[in-house]
């Protein structure tokens, strides 16, 4: 292994070479540090959340409708209201259920939804609590809410109760994972080394394993959700009384593991575009793992929460009013939101998963098409 340079001066957040550069510095000395290697999930951790570094973490602008913006990305919220709106039907009916009145979101982005929340929910929210690690993204979030300031605040962690309805949209996705390398029929960690002034891929025998037999000798690429998993029984410890709903692609355990999926599902995203190679650029674009929803219904289940259900986020739009919604809407209007429904779109490649403490009751947004059964 190399020795990296030395960091001396921080980068400047119009610098997004240098911001690249300072944050693979530290994260070289951090793979140093640790005897020439580093798994992924700890590479990833750093890659996105380093403190004035990681993707999150710098000013960069990440949410956006256009590459022109300097946004990387688009998320629902920012496609339409119609999102929020109909999101709103199933957090009001489960405020209802539970008597509450706090809404909380994990990872709010540019405070989009929260706005849309608020907006559609007026008097039936007391209190909006952001979780959020990005100060950047905070101010965003303040602007974007300015006329709901009063009810708004923000967290950089879990309280030690929670009462009310929990909203996280593209939330696990950008949880790190780790990676397991199935390689000439032997299973490896697949992690991170510093070479010749840059990093690398590397393996190391491992006695870990998908969750699933995967079946043949072929070479196999796939994550395990360790972080996510603890994020939703953590989640389940914290929630005394209400409902939480998770939004985001993914697939149940026996897609997740298919035979056929061997090359894993990290992506990066950066200026609308995507790609396979996270260690290049790192810090300047988004890293992300499709969701083993199964893997969260069980983690959810054995920490003491039900599951309400799962389905696509088509199913779950339209049972929660999106159709009806359309039909009043303009043109432009209804192209833009039949993307969150169509099949070949956003409709089947998003799932949404609805979870509760205490007794099981009929959410609306699962009452057609759930699929819980399939978990």
């Amino acid at each position: 292994m190399t020795t990296p340079p030395s960091l001396t001066t921080p980068p400047s957040a119009q610098a997004p070479e240098g911001i690249s550069r300072a944050l693979t510095t530290h994260i070289a000395e951090q793979v140093q540090a640790r005897g020439g290697w580093m798994g992924f999930d700890q590479f990833m951790a750093l890659a996105l959340y380093a403190p004035g570094l990681g993707y999150y973490a710098n000013g960069s602008a990440k949410f956006g409708a256009l590459p022109g913006s300097g946004s990387d990305f688009v998320t629902a919220p920012e496609m339409t209201p119609l999102f929020g709106q109909a999101l709103a039907s199933q957090v009001a009916q489960a405020l209802e259920v539970s008597g509450t009145d706090e809404v909380w979101e994990f990872g709010a982005g540019t405070g989009a939804l929260a706005r849309q929340l608020l907006d559609a929910l007026g008097a039936k929210v007391r209190r909006y609590t952001i979780v959020d690690l990005s100060e950047s993204l905070k101010e965003r979030q303040r602007q974007t809410l300015s006329a709901h300031a009063g009810k708004v605040q923000w967290a950089t962690e879990l309280p030690a109760s929670i009462q009310g309805v929990v909203v996280g949209n593209e939330v696990l996705d950008a949880m790190p994972v780790q990676l397991l390398a199935r390689v000439n029929g032997v299973w490896f960690e697949r992690g991170v080394a510093w070479h010749e002034g840059a990093l690398v891929w590397a393996d190391q025998p491992t006695e870990l394993r998908p969750p699933l037999d995967v079946a043949g000798d072929h070479d196999y690429l796939t994550e395990i959700h360790a972080q996510g998993e603890a994020f939703v029984r953590t989640l389940a410890d914290r929630l005394q009384l209400g409902s939480a709903f998770l939004l985001d692609y993914g697939f149940p355990e026996s897609e997740y593991y298919h035979v056929q999926r061997h090359m894993g599902t990290v992506m990066c995203h950066r200026a609308h575009q995507s790609d396979g190679n996270p260690l290049v650029e790192v810090g300047l674009k988004d890293i992300t793992a499709h969701v083993n929803f199964t893997g969260i219904a069980v983690a959810a289940q054995s920490a003491g929460l039900e599951v309400l259900g799962y389905t696509n986020q088509a199913h779950f739009l339209i049972n929660c009013g999106m159709a009806q919604a359309m039909e009043q809407a303009s043109l432009p209007e209804r192209v833009t939101a039949h993307k969150l429904l169509a099949e070949h779109e956003m409709g089947e490649f998003f799932k949404v998963i609805g979870l509760c403490k205490g007794a099981h009751w009929d959410a609306i947004g699962f009452a057609r098409g759930d699929r819980t059964h399939r978990l």
